[in-house]
């Protein structure tokens, strides 16, 4: 998984020319959200890396310290 994310976050840093520190630091923040919440696994069975995690917590939630939840808003 670690691979695949970063395998597609040199694609996105590869093709875009930043402003600033802040500018790129707000585009990784973005695709975080995006890759976790948004993009679906193989290796999790067509499923987001948060949907896993939500189903995770529901098997073993004496493991988390925090229910995984949604965060707001959509990637721009």
């Amino acid at each position: 998984m670690v691979e695949r994310f970063n395998g597609r976050i040199e694609d996105v840093l590869q093709s875009h020319r930043f402003q600033s520190g802040e500018d790129l630091e707000q585009t990784i923040l973005r695709y975080v959200t995006l890759y976790n919440q948004q993009l679906p696994q193989a290796a999790l069975a067509s499923r987001t890396p948060l949907q896993a995690m939500k189903d995770w917590h529901k098997l073993r939630p004496e493991l988390f310290r925090k229910q995984p939840y949604y965060l707001t808003g959509c990637d721009i």
